[in-house]
């Protein structure tokens, strides 16, 4: 329930429950006050026809000494109260007095007779006044009875003691369990946010992990947990950014001693004035393939750092598959022939695609010259672009058809396929991370290990992916994947 309608109902609560339970008290109260009521009445009468037959005495109704009202004194206790009136308004006799005290008091007749024959309720007591009348009919005095509510009113006294004390009871029950929802609702959740914010902030991990709920809080909760996330999976990418730059200095330093040493050497070596025209020229020619070994480094570790960069956008064009693969996959018998490689090409292609050009050429110029160098003399390179519809060539390996046949799903497929001492299984994983080279090729200052690096970030950048197959003293098999736009 969102916090605000939970307010609302609760507010809403809060003040209906203590009006409920005051009408709840007020009706138990009342009942009681009926029940009590009824059978104070019953008493009272009772008290008043056991009465009747000796206060309608016309003799009682004449001054007279207060011996002759003795006997009326032991019908009455400290709860019943008799008095007597003359007919003229004065007062005869009472109940409440002592015996010798005078009570001739004058009373105002038009308030005497007030309510004649007419059961009085009051707070305190019960009281009825009725005329005694002669023979003649003559009116001679009247009589009232009093009943005093005695049990009424200390009964009154307590249940007011108790409502009071229930009204009590009743709100600390209704505070504690606001105050409890309150806790359970904000305070609980909000505090658990903050402890896990501050162990966030300080860099430690909560073993409680955080309640979700679908209030606004759980709302700011999964928020946070989203930007925690977020920040975890920054700082990580940092952190492993930072450890590739690291990894990356020390291997780009590692790989440029080698070239610097020799260029050292052989520039040293051609200051000696008794060396020959031919030693000169050949000391010159490994100093100019050092030369372009070391700013071929550099060449791929700008076009590696430009590939990672955020900014850095691919200009994708619609081309023509036939025409733009046929285009990329030229120009690479020459350095085939000069090793006595036997270079296949095939295309088969119906389709069009959005590609960067310029990125694709550098892909397929990197793998092709990974594939030249480690293929031996006289043995064999295949190139081809395979359509999704389109079955492998003959000549991929065996042992790689069916894995490529479900790699290659819904996509075009460039292969590249060499003979050769192949790779490791345990290098495959490594082999598209920055600056790997496997230990044959180490220090021997072929390749900056930026190749299929760059190959792989092209490929993605393209919603494209690269993998590779390889098995040991047999050969190795590159496969990047493309997405298909259209028939051509």
């Amino acid at each position: 329930m969102k916090i605000k309608n939970w307010l609302m109902i609760s507010y809403l609560l809060v003040m209906l429950l203590p009006i409920a339970a005051i009408y709840l008290l007020y009706i138990s109260l009342s009942a009681y006050d009926q029940e009590q009521d009824l059978m104070e009445y019953l008493t009272f009468q009772n008290a008043v026809t056991n009465l009747e037959s000796e206060l309608k005495d016309v003799s009682l109704y004449k001054v007279q000494s207060d011996e002759n009202y003795q006997h009326l004194r032991s019908l009455a206790d400290d709860n019943l109260k008799i008095d007597l009136y003359r007919y003229d308004g004065v007062q005869l006799f009472s109940t409440i007095t002592t015996p010798g005290e005078s009570h001739f008091l004058n009373w105002n007749r038009e308030k005497l007779f007030q309510n004649l024959n007419e059961y009085q309720k009051k707070a305190r007591t019960y009281s009825l006044k009725k005329p005694v009348f002669d023979d003649a009919s003559q009116l001679v005095g009247l009589y009232e009875i009093t009943l005093g509510r005695k049990a009424w009113v200390e009964t009154s006294n307590q249940r007011t003691t108790v409502m009071f004390i229930l009204l009590g009871i009743f709100f600390v029950a209704l505070y504690s369990v606001v105050m409890l929802s309150i806790n359970r609702k904000l305070n609980r959740p909000l505090n658990q946010l903050q402890r896990h914010m501050k162990a966030f902030a300080a860099g430690k991990e909560m073993d409680q992990k955080l309640v979700q709920s679908k209030d606004e809080i759980g709302v700011v909760i999964t928020h946070f947990e989203q930007m925690k996330a977020q920040i975890v999976e920054t700082r990580d990418a940092l952190a492993k950014q930072q450890q590739e730059k690291e990894y990356m200095v020390a291997s780009l330093s590692h790989d440029l001693k080698t070239p610097l040493t020799v260029i050292r050497t052989y520039a040293e070596a051609l200051e000696d004035q008794h060396l020959s025209k031919e030693e000169r020229e050949e000391y010159q020619t490994i100093l100019n393939g050092k030369l372009d070994h070391m700013k071929q480094m550099i060449d791929d570790l700008s076009i590696f750092t430009a590939l990672q960069s955020a900014d850095n956008m691919l200009h994708i064009v619609q081309v023509n598959g036939d025409e733009f693969f046929e285009m990329l996959f030229s120009g690479y018998e020459e350095p085939c022939l000069k090793k006595g490689i036997a270079l296949t090409t095939e295309l088969n292609i119906r389709n069009s695609y959005m590609l960067d050009p310029k990125q694709m050429i550098r892909l397929v110029d990197n793998l092709m010259d990974n594939s030249i160098r480690y293929t031996p003399n006289h043995n064999r390179i295949w190139l081809a672009a395979i359509s999704s519809r389109e079955t492998l060539p003959d000549w991929v390996f065996p042992e790689f058809v069916d894995d490529v046949n479900a790699w290659r799903e819904d996509g075009t497929v460039m292969l590249i396929q060499n003979e050769g001492r192949g790779i490791k299984h345990s290098q495959l994983e490594k082999i598209f991370q920055p600056f790997y080279q496997d230990d044959v090729s180490r220090g021997k200052g072929a390749t900056s290990g930026l190749g299929l690096s760059i190959a792989k970030i092209i490929m993605e950048k393209h919603d494209g992916k690269i993998t590779i197959w390889s098995t040991e003293n047999k050969g190795t098999l590159i496969a990047c994947w493309i997405k298909e736009r259209g028939r051509s």
